[in-house]
């Protein structure tokens, strides 16, 4: 059994749901090397998200913004706004659709069905680049 890790950055997104799988692969060339195994992947943000959803329609992506917005408006009595109105919210989102994702690795790709891929969901008016530590484990290919 063999391990990788490794810390990635995604780039500035605006706020919104981002199709980010190519972005994420073209920064693990690590993943080539595993035969079978497990990628952990971990945002360490707390004002957006990962989500496995649809790779094809991006209509899917901007119904997803529109809903997550009425659960978690930015109208509402929130007592914590240190970093204005959709810091809040951006915490609720963040916590309602999660911060890490566990993908199979299968022949050194991550092993995702035919319709999915990962998004970050940026829940933030003016972000910052993102950091998503990504774990592997497995066996490795055989040389």
């Amino acid at each position: 059994m063999s391990w990788a890790q490794k810390e990635i950055r995604l780039p500035a997104k605006q706020r919104g749901c981002h199709l980010v799988t190519r972005e994420i692969e073209k920064q693990l060339p690590e993943l080539k090397q595993f035969s079978v195994g497990m990628a952990n992947i971990f945002l360490q943000h707390t004002s957006a998200s990962l989500t496995l959803n649809e790779n094809a329609d991006p209509d899917v992506r901007v119904d997803m913004e529109m809903a997550l917005n009425k659960i978690a408006p930015e109208n509402m009595p929130f007592i914590h706004t240190d970093e204005g109105p959709d810091d809040m919210p951006g915490h609720l989102k963040s916590s309602l659709m999660g911060v890490s994702l566990n993908i199979p690795i299968t022949k050194g790709c991550l092993n995702l069905g035919m319709w999915q891929g990962i998004w970050l969901c940026e829940h933030r008016n003016h972000a910052s680049g993102r950091r998503i530590v990504v774990t592997m484990q497995g066996e490795k290919n055989q040389k």
